[in-house]
């Protein structure tokens, strides 16, 4: 059994990557030659050459790296890589908490360092040689570090949670994890702008002026009580431009990229909030929390009939079941079902977003917020014309023209 779960997890993982590169080609075709006649005020032809380029480039570097790495994991899986490092930590703990999360620490790690350099050449490389870049080497340093520490401790204390479920409370330890992650999935959604984000960005309120006096009216007509409008120092690592709305209640907060307010005019970023305001109002951050939950809760029940299979250890080389191998294991077998899921939740995202651009488009200015979008993707080189299917498997949000053509109606 324990063999035939092992060529099942090989066929997964290589049927996965055969799909993605299907996709990836099927969009890589569509590429446009000539700028659609719609964009053609902001996608001059030597700026829609370069968008090309940056395409090429970019689809070229994800083909080598998502190759290395399966290549890597097939090469890992077959050689029993898991139980080695397993045994390896054996050495040091056999504790039922310790031992998972020594384990765990140092595949992450390992993933690390393996793909340390792939975002070194993607930052340092593409993204310089395109004027995009403006993260210093140290910037860049001090994020890997942050973002290694903070992985590992939030990490660390929600697999050590799990794992605690795991080992005391029996054949319910999913419903006891569901609970606990459900919980911190909440507090990270309300606080993360408050808690997180401030490791990484500087956030400054919004100053009096013209702007602020706009963006207030704005809310006013939208029956949003504005508290928090906040400009974070983005362009201290990229010129790309965005604003997104985070949190609930008191913690709510809506957060300008500076690139943002550089870019645009007033009246855009005003239509640009009210569509931020607008996941607000229609209650899509709640609703996909609430979805997110589901799917956890999901994934555990099944962990639980799972994980403790005596085959799912054995797949990967280690002969008495074990959490932690077990749920490597299951993680794989379960990423088809992953795969629909994730699915259903970009169908949902997407129709959020058409939701939220007619809300601004009631309490801003639709011709304004068609502008902005047309300016945020051209100067951030987005491809304006990926090809549907690759649409409909990946894009959380809808594509630029679709997106233009259905703001269309509001028009006077």
């Amino acid at each position: 059994m324990h063999t035939t779960l092992f060529y099942i997890i090989i066929a997964i993982l290589l049927a996965d990557a055969v799909w993605s590169w299907i996709l990836e080609e099927l969009n890589r075709r569509s590429w446009a030659h000539k700028v659609p006649e719609r964009l053609a005020d902001v996608y001059p032809q030597e700026k829609f050459e370069k968008q090309k380029q940056y395409r090429k480039i970019n689809h070229r570097f994800g083909e080598i790296s998502s190759t290395f790495s399966l290549v890597i994991l097939l090469v890992f899986l077959w050689y029993h890589g898991f139980a080695w490092v397993d045994g390896m930590v054996q050495q040091f703990t056999v504790h039922w908490l310790w031992r998972p999360l020594f384990f765990f620490g140092v595949m992450g790690l390992a993933s690390f360092i393996i793909s340390l350099p792939f975002s070194v050449y993607q930052t340092f490389v593409i993204e310089e040689r395109f004027g995009f870049n403006k993260t210093t080497p140290k910037t860049f340093v001090l994020d890997q570090i942050k973002g290694l520490l903070l992985g590992a401790i939030i990490g660390g204390v929600l697999l050590g949670l799990v794992v605690w479920f795991y080992e005391f409370a029996g054949r319910w330890f999913w419903l006891y994890a569901w609970a606990g992650l459900s919980l911190f999935m909440i507090f990270f959604s309300k606080f993360y702008t408050t808690l997180i984000l401030p490791l990484f960005n500087k956030q400054t309120p919004l100053e009096e002026g013209e702007l602020r006096t706009a963006i207030e009216a704005m809310s006013k007509r939208a029956g949003f009580t504005l508290e928090n409008v906040y400009v974070m120092d983005s362009s201290k690592r990229s010129t790309k431009a965005n604003a997104f709305f985070s949190g609930f209640g008191k913690n709510k907060r809506i957060v300008l990229f500076d690139t943002l307010i550089n870019d645009l005019e007033t009246r855009e970023i005003v239509a640009v909030l009210a569509h931020e305001i607008g996941h607000f109002r229609l209650r899509h951050i709640i609703w996909s929390t609430v979805l997110s939950v589901l799917q956890t809760g999901l994934t555990l029940f099944l962990l639980g009939w799972f994980v403790s299979e005596p085959s799912l250890s054995r797949a990967l080389g280690v002969d008495a079941p074990v959490f932690h191998i077990g749920l490597i294991g299951f993680a794989i077998l379960y990423s088809p079902v992953s795969e629909i899921l994730g699915l259903g939740m970009t169908i949902f995202s997407r129709r959020n977003e058409y939701q939220a651009d007619a809300f601004a488009a009631k309490y801003a200015d639709a011709r304004a917020l068609q502008s902005a979008l047309k300016k945020i993707s051209a100067n951030a080189l987005s491809n304006p014309t990926p090809h549907p299917w690759y649409v409909f498997f990946n894009y959380s949000h809808p594509p630029l023209l679709k997106r233009l053509e259905a703001l269309d109606r509001f028009l006077d």
